[in-house]
């Protein structure tokens, strides 16, 4: 498929913006509630304060990662909807590290709890991506499957082996000490210096997709791969390589949230910010530099929808019906589009 020009890429969005927005101003004015109010709520509890825009890059630092991994999967025409998962092993991993390395410097446990949630988290997209290459099982299905089995094992370590001293609790594993948060500054409420990694790998992606051979041989596969192995790359090796490192920009993310978010492995880790990822790289249209702004207004939309319940008594799912709205405008404007382009 081509890949859509910024300018088209724009107004897409703003069409898809358009039809979200009108769907959702019908479910709340049905409900009794201006959707001015209801809006205007929801924009000053995520951008009203300093600290409920540290709130909403909380939220933006996991989405971004998991997208930025999305991009390598979707350049090559992968579904992964296992990221979920991949979240989950993540925190896993950094969680197994800070129990296994109590007492060692926190210099030593953080940059190894970082290696292995990208080692878990990598290695669980890696299963899905053999399922695919070597027993022909969809991506989709391979990815739903671990997702279960990775809530499954969160779940089992929390109330087993990694339950907290004398109960079993849904509240999660022990609280880490406070030497393996992740580091942060004073008056910050939000890491800077995650938000500089996240930063850096989103650079670090763009450099890789567009100057280097693993970004060419990525698109090459996904426009056609057979015309592909015909120029001597092998699609299933570089569909590996692509869901290795969606797998460990998801186990980062998944290490984030329990190192620098929850301070200890929870059950519901990923937040569902792997399945809203899919979301943002389908809205962005595999476009790194739209991943940004797009992860910002869905972090902005979870952390303003809390206000509702609060100033005009509406349910914050409404949140998830804007979401939902945009899944349908996205399908909708992007099916318009691929018509005309056909009849053109």
């Amino acid at each position: 498929m081509k890949t859509p020009s910024f300018r088209e890429t724009i107004r897409h969005l703003f069409w898809i913006l358009v039809l979200a927005l009108g769907l959702s101003s019908a479910v709340v004015a049905l409900s009794g509630v201006s959707p001015w109010d209801a809006y205007r709520h929801m924009l000053l509890g995520s951008l009203g304060s300093w600290e409920k825009l540290a709130q909403v890059f909380r939220v933006w630092i996991p989405l971004t990662l998991c997208s930025l991994g999305l991009l390598y999967t979707f350049h090559i025409g992968l579904w992964n909807i296992g990221v979920e998962g991949q979240v989950a092993l993540g925190a896993v991993g950094a969680t197994a590290v800070v129990r296994w390395g109590l007492g060692a410097p926190s210099e030593l446990v953080l940059p190894a709890a970082l290696v292995g949630a990208a080692m878990c988290g990598g290695l669980w997209a890696l299963a899905a991506g053999l399922l695919k290459t070597q027993a022909g099982v969809n991506e989709i299905f391979a990815g739903l499957g671990l997702n279960f089995v990775a809530t499954g094992l969160v779940l089992w370590l929390i109330f087993g082996p990694w339950k907290q001293p004398g109960i079993a609790s849904m509240s999660g594993t022990e609280t880490f000490a406070e030497a393996y948060w992740f580091p942060g500054l004073a008056g910050w409420h939000v890491s800077p210096y995650a938000l500089g990694a996240t930063a850096a790998l989103m650079g670090f992606t763009a450099w890789m997709l567009r100057a280097t051979r693993l970004g060419l041989a990525l698109k090459a596969v996904g426009r056609n791969a057979q015309a592909a192995h015909l120029l001597g790359l092998s699609p299933s090796r570089w569909m590996l390589l692509a869901m290795l490192l969606a797998g460990a920009l998801a186990g980062w993310a998944g290490a984030y949230q329990a190192l620098a978010v929850y301070h200890r492995l929870i059950p519901n880790i990923s937040s569902q910010y792997g399945y809203l990822a899919l979301l943002v790289v389908m809205l962005a249209r595999e476009r790194w530099s739209m991943i940004p702004f797009i992860a910002f207004f869905f972090a902005a939309l979870n952390v303003g929808s809390i206000q509702l319940p609060m100033m005009l008594r509406l349910d914050s799912s409404l949140a998830g019906v804007i979401q939902g709205s945009l899944v349908l405008a996205a399908l909708a404007v992007q099916g318009m589009a691929w018509k005309r382009s056909k009849s053109s």
